[in-house]
């Protein structure tokens, strides 16, 4: 058996394995799934990078076969957008948005990104974090400034530049005690910029996200589904303590239109993308 097709067996092996019930959540407790569910659920593909790394296609496969729809990048692993997107065509999935770096929001790193995305039909390119050496005031300044640039020549080509946190934004960093993700708000231009709002980092960083949604309404398209033990640490959606279903509701108010599951640290890739996904869709 090759690698794809081992995959596409593993994944509906886990289809399988999980019955028809809830997904289980950490140390054996039982959560029932999200009511209402959402209707079309996402996945960032650093979930599943290890595999992603041995065979783009079948993990896609794999993927779909989970339940998916759409899909979040994080590197194409030495493939062509034309492959990419063949694959993608393939599984039935589209992929409505994808990280990259600083270095791919500038100069011709900026024009290849762009290329790259109108041939995967992506809208929005996301710059995920900051290097150590900008998460300070100045830093933030500078990154904005970076993020405009960058989204003012995206909108040449009807696309859209976002930003997605951690936790380290919300900290102090202000000499008017403004957080980090205080100056992202303050400087990043709306028409030009949007907001991924991260759950679990936003809570782990002591953010109210409930309340970062009601304030800044509209900019907040993207978010990352991630949940939250009670000892802080990252868990399955659905295993933890994050109130989905509240904040769900306000996804009208932040203008929420892409879900997209994610586990920093898997013990088991595919195993922890399907009991998220099982909550989230209630199935």
């Amino acid at each position: 058996m090759d690698r794809k097709d081992f995959l596409r067996v593993a994944g509906l092996g886990v289809l399988a394995g999980c019955g028809r019930g809830p997904a289980p959540a950490a140390g054996g407790a039982g959560r029932a799934g999200l009511d209402p569910p959402l209707e079309r659920i996402g996945v960032q593909l650093y979930t599943v990078r290890a595999l992603m790394s041995e065979d783009v296609a079948g993990t896609l496969d794999t993927v779909a076969a989970i339940g998916y729809r759409e899909v979040e990048f994080a590197g194409y692993f030495g493939h062509s957008p034309a492959e990419v997107r063949q694959w993608l065509d393939a599984a039935g999935l589209t992929s409505p948005a994808a990280h990259v770096g600083i270095p791919e929001l500038t100069g011709a790193g900026l024009e290849a990104t762009i290329e790259t995305a109108h041939a995967l039909g992506q809208r929005w390119i996301v710059l995920p974090s900051l290097p150590g050496d900008m998460q300070t005031a100045d830093g933030y300044g500078r990154a904005a400034e970076i993020l405009n640039t960058a989204g003012a020549a995206a909108a040449e080509a009807d696309l859209r530049v976002g930003y997605h946190n951690h936790a380290f934004e919300f900290e102090t960093v202000g000499e008017d005690g403004a957080t980090g993700f205080d100056l992202l708000l303050r400087h990043l231009d709306p028409s030009l910029v949007d907001l991924e709002i991260d759950f679990h980092w936003s809570a782990v960083g002591g953010a109210d996200s409930a309340a970062l949604l009601r304030e800044h309404p509209g900019r907040f398209p993207l978010c990352h589904v991630k949940d939250l033990s009670a000892d802080g640490g990252m868990v399955d959606v659905g295993a933890g303590e994050i109130d989905w279903a509240e904040l769900f509701a306000l996804s009208g108010t932040a203008g929420l239109r892409h879900y997209f599951v994610e586990h920093d640290r898997p013990g088991d890739p595919l195993a922890s993308i399907e009991a998220s996904y099982r909550f989230l869709s209630a199935t």
